[in-house]
């Protein structure tokens, strides 16, 4: 299984897949995960198999999705903090995913919360969603910012801070448009995000920043 780091690197948007089945030990990997990251983030994070209805309406083909039959829907708390946490968790699963060979893409709109097969309990609220399979290309790539227009530092601010502001740099954000900023201060990381999706934005990239930082490295401000 490739790092990490190299699932981060290798990693692009996939909307069309092919009919290979999730299963046996990499749906075995992905239920353990999918576990793991409820029970840390407090949240109900579902992965759906073999259901087309989620992705197969007007505005999935209208935004190129094509054969949509697994995905992770990201249920938590309706409020602003497990929307962070949903970010942050669900790209711990997307990347694992990139890890045992699959593809994915975050969705907020382009599918139907109705006719999904999830489960929504009170207080909850279905964010968003991650199609998963096995594409049928791997993505490709798109410009990306400068380290210095997502980050503000002074003197002696360490090397890891760097390291994470270019693998933050990697992560996708919604409409692709990178509307985070990172700052050192005091010995501690401060992180913003605006725009649409900006909790879950924010999520994805702190994620990011600590596999690229080093988690042992990093005190959020």
């Amino acid at each position: 299984m490739i790092s990490v780091q190299e699932a981060i690197e290798k990693r692009h948007a996939v909307r069309s897949f092919t009919d290979g089945r999730i299963e046996g030990e990499i749906k075995d990997a992905l239920d353990k995960e999918v576990a793991a990251c409820n029970s840390e983030g407090g949240l109900r994070i579902q992965l759906v198999t073999d259901e087309p209805e989620a992705f197969g309406g007007f505005m999935s083909r209208h935004s190129d999705f094509s054969n949509v039959r697994n995905y992770i829907a990201l249920v938590g708390a309706d409020n602003t903090e497990s929307r962070e946490k949903l970010g942050y968790y669900g790209e711990r699963l997307v990347i694992l995913a990139q890890r045992l060979g699959l593809n994915s893409c975050w969705v907020a709109l382009t599918f139907s919360k109705r006719k999904s097969k999830v489960e929504v309990g009170p207080g909850e609220a279905l964010v968003c969603a991650i199609a998963l399979g096995y594409g049928t290309t791997q993505g490709e790539s798109h410009p990306i910012k400068r380290p210095d227009e997502v980050s503000k530092c002074g003197t002696g601010v360490p090397e890891w801070f760097a390291k994470g502001v270019e693998c933050a740099l990697l992560a996708p954000t919604a409409l692709m448009k990178q509307n985070f900023m990172f700052e050192y201060r005091d010995r501690k990381v401060y992180a913003t995000s605006k725009g649409i999706c900006a909790p879950v934005n924010l999520g994805i990239v702190k994620y990011h920043f600590e596999v690229g930082a080093g988690k042992d490295n990093v005190v959020w401000g």
